[in-house]
């Protein structure tokens, strides 16, 4: 359930338990912004030099796509508040009440965590590093900074 804050008039989701469906926790990785990083992670490993181990080269793109749903899910959480009052994103999960607050946000973090371990034990901690990188730069840089205060909001 969306409910209005009486001071700014802005909506957000109810924090209680949500009624998620899997394709609500699904809308929350934002799989076409997904499928372009992990076109990109292919483009990747088809130019790397030399040979790539199949297995390795999945595991990297699994765990690449994972990590840009996690930087997703923590974009919405942050967004909810502005997404509740615009049309064209206020049916996303959070600001339609579907998913809660702190669900996105612990999906958030747990597909973080899991995406850069994963990734730094099965292929190596450079990568995993960079990644880790990259979910904190879309996350904090991009969404709470970048995004709200300057007219550079569509660069990523």
């Amino acid at each position: 359930m969306t409910v209005l804050d009486s001071e700014t008039g802005l909506g957000h989701a109810d924090i209680g338990l949500s009624e998620a469906t899997a394709r609500d926790y699904f809308a929350l990785l934002k799989p076409r912004v997904m499928s372009l990083v992990v076109f990109t992670a292919f483009a990747g490993l088809f130019l790397a030099p030399g040979p790539i181990n199949p297995v390795m080269g999945a595991i990297a793109i699994l765990c690449i796509a994972t990590g840009a749903g996690a930087a997703g899910a923590l974009n919405m959480w942050y967004d909810s508040d502005i997404d509740a009052v615009m049309s064209r994103t206020a049916r996303r999960p959070i600001p339609a009440g579907r998913v809660a607050r702190q669900e996105a946000l612990a999906f958030g973090i747990a597909l973080s965590c899991f995406s850069v371990a994963t990734l730094g034990l099965a292929v190596n901690w450079f990568a995993a590093g960079l990644l880790a990188f990259t979910i904190l730069y879309y996350a904090v840089f991009y969404t709470m900074w970048l995004k709200r205060s300057t007219p550079q909001n569509i660069v990523i």
